[in-house]
């Protein structure tokens, strides 16, 4: 009697769970920004929203939510229910780089969140305004050694991937130029153009519009090699810094103990909208990178990256401003 009733609720749990993601999902899903929009984050959900909506038959709404350098909208993805209806946008900056600075950061990396799919890598670029006195890699070290402290840097925030790939930088290259964070990719672009900051490290599909207009000059990139949307500049591995060519990473989690089914279906989803040759072209044209692996992949990846930069941090003595 026993073992029918086990066989009963067995079964009984394989077909609500068949039910359940059969159902899901029957509303709109919240694809949640953790930046200001105009950034790389915000370009890359909202080429996938639309695509992905379809797939899952159901609309997917990206929502930008800034503040500490990805923090807040992080913090808010990972409190959220694990149903499926709150998913976020995860970066370098919110699970690897400002974890790794941040000791009282809301919410823990390696055990909050459910990493479901890696969309794309995005190379990463020093640029600076053409104003400033040098316009390639050795003119540009060779200014900032004769002129130490003189020159600011933009990024997205303190934590963030542009401000911990430009604190390695300087640790390998020995130059010294100061940090200004801004709430987001766009903001920190915004001020670079203008002039009111002469350098940004940033990821290249927000910052390529600006390179091919004139209004930022690129000086060395982040990226396995040259690209032909700008043949001209160098890899951080061409100028043997290649410890600094590091691609940023643009995915899709959720909060810890998301079913698998909803995993699967949204990671189905991603993969199903770029067989579009049309989405993959809008990745594409930024820069960037297509990937789409594994949940598994996706994971290790992301402890891979923390790691790295828990190592800048410790090496560079670096604290939040």
């Amino acid at each position: 009697m026993k073992r029918r009733n086990w066989i009963s609720w067995a079964t009984l749990a394989v077909v609500s769970g068949s039910v359940w993601a059969q159902a899901y999902p029957n509303k709109p899903v919240k694809l949640q920004v953790p930046f200001a929009p105009g950034g790389t984050t915000d370009i890359v959900a909202r080429v996938i929203s639309e695509p992905l909506g379809k797939a899952l038959g159901q609309s997917v709404i990206v929502e930008n939510k800034a503040g500490g350098g990805g923090v807040v909208g992080a913090n808010e993805t990972a409190k959220a229910s694990p149903d499926g209806y709150s998913l976020g946008m995860a970066t370098v900056s919110t699970t690897a780089a400002n974890p790794a600075i941040n000791t009282k950061i809301p919410y823990n990396v390696l055990t909050d969140f459910t990493p479901i799919i890696n969309i794309a890598a995005t190379p990463n670029v020093i640029a600076v305004h053409p104003s400033f006195p040098a316009k390639d890699y050795a003119g540009f070290v060779a200014e900032l050694k004769k002129n130490p402290g003189k020159y600011s840097y933009a990024s997205s925030g303190t934590g963030g991937i542009g401000h911990l790939q430009t604190e390695l930088w300087k640790s390998l290259s020995g130059v010294f130029i100061t940090h200004i964070p801004y709430r987001g990719a766009g903001p920190a672009l915004n001020d670079t153009v203008a002039g009111q900051v002469p350098i940004i490290f940033d990821n290249l599909p927000s910052a390529l519009p600006f390179i091919q207009s004139g209004k930022l000059v690129a000086i060395v990139l982040a990226a396995p090699q040259r690209l032909p949307q700008l043949p001209n500049v160098p890899t951080f591995k061409e100028i043997g810094l290649e410890p600094v060519n590091r691609m940023a990473y643009y995915g899709i989690l959720g909060p810890k103990n998301l079913p698998k089914e909803v995993v699967d279906k949204v990671s189905a989803g991603v993969k199903k909208a770029l067989q579009d040759p049309a989405v993959v072209k809008r990745i594409q044209d930024t820069g960037s990178l297509v990937v789409a692996n594994t949940p598994e992949e996706f994971t290790t990846q992301i402890k891979a990256e923390f790691e790295v930069y828990k190592k800048v941090v410790d090496q560079q003595k670096l604290k939040l401003d």
